[in-house]
This record gives C-alpha cells, structure tokens and sequence, in this order.
C-alpha cells in the first residue's frame, strides 16, 4: 500500500513540534518538514509533491500550513494553491498558530448548550486570527456577533473581514478600552468567547457574574492571568453566575480531535483545501 506523506509547510525558522507530534499521532507513515518557508521559496516544495505520484496516487500526499503567524500561513496557502493545475494538486490543511481547530472547538463547545443561529456572542479581543474566525462560523450559523477591540478601527477592519468571508454576517464592531464600553459591549450576549494574548484579563468575574443575559463563557486563554477572571484553564461547563464556563483546556481536548481528523481527512482525495469552513464543519462530524 502507497505511504501517506504529509508535507509540514512552517513559515516559522523551526516547523513546530506540536504539529508534528499531531501528524505522527493521526497515522501519518512519512512526515517531511521545512521551517522557515515563504512564498518565495515554496513553489519547488509543491512541486516535489505535485509531479512525483500519478494524478491517481496524490491523494497520499498532503500538506499541512503552520507556524505562528496566521497571516504568513493566509499568504502561503494562496502561493501553494496558486502552483496547482488541473488534477496536479494536493490537499491542503491550514492552520497557523492553531487558529482554525481553536476557533471550531470554542464555537462547538458553545453550541452544545446555545442556538448558535438565534445568539447574540461577543468575541472579545475579536481582531485576531482566533477572533475573526470564531466571529465567522457563528456568523456563518446565522447568529449575531460583536467583535470587540480597544480599537474600533481595528474591530470595524476585522468585521470587514468576516463579511467578505460571509454574505450577510450579522456582525458589528465595539469599542472595549473602559470597563463602561466593555459592559456596555456585553450587554444583551448571551455567549463571550474571549480570543486575547496570553497573560490579559478582559473581563473581572465581578463584571461577568453582573451579565444577566450570559449563558456561556469561554477563555482561550491558557497562560495566567486568565481572559475571564474566575474561568479555570481546566473548566468544561462549570456553572458560575449563571453561566456555563469554559476554559483554554476545556476545549483544548476537542481541538486536538479536529486537528487529528483533518489531517486524516486529507488522505481522502487530492483537491481538498481545508480552511475555517471545512475544518469547522469536521468539528460538527466528530
């Protein structure tokens, strides 16, 4: 039987040993991975995978998107996918910094105890990669979204983002910079999913347990202090106020089920591109 290689495409100086370590866990037989690759140096790494099998075969031969700018790896899936023609191709896994299965995990987790069609969800610390993808699946479901920065330039950027993503995303920009304008954002959502750097609390549990309309909260947040004062990095649907907590860990075990699943599923045909759509919905068939 034809080995399956999986092709690690790190935009990073060394290719992450956590994604390797995943690849090797989702029964990978061959993994060749390239730290420090750009759009510049990439063409002859797709090429090496593209003309080495028949059009038949290169189904076993994947590649993975890593490392930890998001934006880099959004550049270097166009190039990847840019070098592909006809049934020359290979199915293509992106997910930077993690930010797709992170973002699927959180919106699932919430979706075990909310409509996500009928919800109102602040996304706080909304403009980063986490932020605007999880503010583009549940826009996506049909649910209402406040994306929210200390910058409402910045915010009304990313919400320009998810509509381009979105036809008709129901999503909006708040200004967070006060305690005033963070529970004024807060006002009325019934879930907050907290995307910020690691080691910045944006929510007091005392201006959290405040949040009548809260039903659930999540902190991706793993390094302390926590996103959302209160929230355990080990909680999963902890009740607290009134509300169901997650915290980074808690939806970290359903992370790794995705990551683990996609890289699986790209050995199912050779013209796969799995970005925030597609790896969400693997999250739904888990």
């Amino acid at each position: 039987m034809m080995k399956k290689i999986l092709i690690q495409l790190d935009t990073d100086s060394h290719a992450s040993t956590f994604d390797r370590v995943v690849a090797v866990d989702s029964d990978v037989d061959e993994l060749f991975s390239f730290g420090g690759v750009t759009p510049e140096n990439v063409t002859g790494l797709v090429h090496g995978a593209m003309f080495t099998r028949g059009p038949g075969d290169l189904k076993n031969t994947a590649i993975f998107i890593g490392g930890s700018n998001v934006s880099a790896g959004e550049q270097l899936l166009a190039k990847v996918q840019s070098a592909f023609f006809g049934p020359m191709r290979v199915s293509v896994l992106m997910d930077s910094n993690g930010s797709n299965t992170t973002a699927a995990a959180a919106v699932l987790a919430a979706g075990k105890h909310l409509d996500l069609s009928k919800t109102t969800a602040l996304v706080l610390a909304g403009t980063g990669p986490v932020g605007q993808r999880a503010a583009q699946i549940i826009c996506r479901l049909g649910g209402s979204v406040r994306i929210a920065s200390r910058s409402k330039e910045r915010a009304e950027a990313t919400c320009e983002a998810v509509r381009s993503q979105v036809d008709g995303a129901s999503v909006s920009a708040v200004e967070t910079s006060s305690v005033q304008g963070t529970l004024a954002a807060a006002d009325g959502a019934e879930l907050i999913i907290a995307t910020g750097a690691a080691g910045i609390q944006l929510l007091s549990a005392e201006q959290r347990g405040a949040l009548s309309s809260l039903k659930v909260a999540i902190d991706l947040n793993a390094v302390p202090p926590a996103g959302l004062e209160g929230v355990d990095v080990f909680e999963k649907a902890v009740e607290r106020n009134g509300a169901l907590c997650y915290g980074a860990i808690g939806v970290g075990g359903t992370k790794m089920k995705i990551h683990k699943a996609a890289v699986r599923k790209l050995f199912t045909a050779n013209d796969l591109v799995l970005d925030t759509d597609a790896i969400f919905e693997i999250g739904q068939n888990l």
